[in-house]
């Protein structure tokens, strides 16, 4: 099967699993366990219960899923609170 046939939903991850698997519940309701894409492993991105997600699933088993991207929360950006800026000392 190609990749163009894979279906992509977005929903919610719910619980982490072992084996780097997660529960996600999918905007239309749903629950499958999902597992994280290689790139999301390669480029070092964490998923935590609560982020939101962006899941590819075979039509085939529609109880299983990949993850392959966690969408930025505009809350924590805009709230987050910035180290203050370190001082350099010069010596003269």
């Amino acid at each position: 099967m190609a990749k163009e046939e894979l279906i992509e939903l977005e929903g919610l991850v719910t619980e982490i699993l072992p084996d780097a698997r997660y529960r996600v519940k999918l905007d239309a309701g749903h629950e499958i366990v999902a597992y994280t894409a290689g790139k999301m492993k390669k480029n070092r991105i964490k998923t935590l219960a609560g982020d939101r997600v962006t899941v590819e699933m075979s039509p085939y088993d529609l109880e299983k899923g990949r993850l392959i991207f966690r969408h930025k929360d505009e809350r924590a950006a805009s709230t987050a609170r910035r180290a203050p800026p370190r001082q350099q000392f010069r010596r003269r």
